[in-house]
């Protein structure tokens, strides 16, 4: 996966163009874009219809924000349908699944990284 790169100082403003972000092939259900900082990413992410993100918990607290489509999550044994213009919040630790009930285009911000995400476990990319 490539990330984004400029020629500014890493601790300088970068500017991201998600038309010049590579899109990662996930499965054959999901794909994404990552732009990462120093402490937190954003994870633009296309899910189709019936994809099933199986159960897991991360230490990185997550905002789940759906643009179009909806998601279904199991939070904590608790089911919640988040849709169109709906965020939900998930604390760090707190196992989690999901489900696409349609076609779905969202982001996800995590904070920290999410190390597994990024290539060889590498920090985020200086740029």
């Amino acid at each position: 996966m490539r990330y984004p790169q400029s020629t500014m100082a890493p601790t300088s403003v970068r500017l991201h163009r998600w038309d010049e972000i590579e899109l990662e092939k996930v499965t054959e259900m999901l794909s994404r874009k990552v732009v990462a900082g120093e402490r937190e990413m954003l994870v633009q992410s296309y899910i189709k219809r019936g994809c099933l993100v199986p159960a897991h918990a991360h230490d990185s607290e997550q905002m789940t924000y759906v643009l179009q489509g909806a998601l279904k999550f199991v939070v904590g044994g608790e089911e919640v349908t988040v849709r169109e213009g709906e965020v939900l919040h998930i604390p760090s630790g707190v196992e989690h699944q999901a489900e696409a009930l349609e076609d779905t285009f969202e982001l996800d911000i995590y904070s920290p990284l999410r190390h597994d995400w990024l290539p060889n476990g590498e920090d985020a990319p200086q740029s």
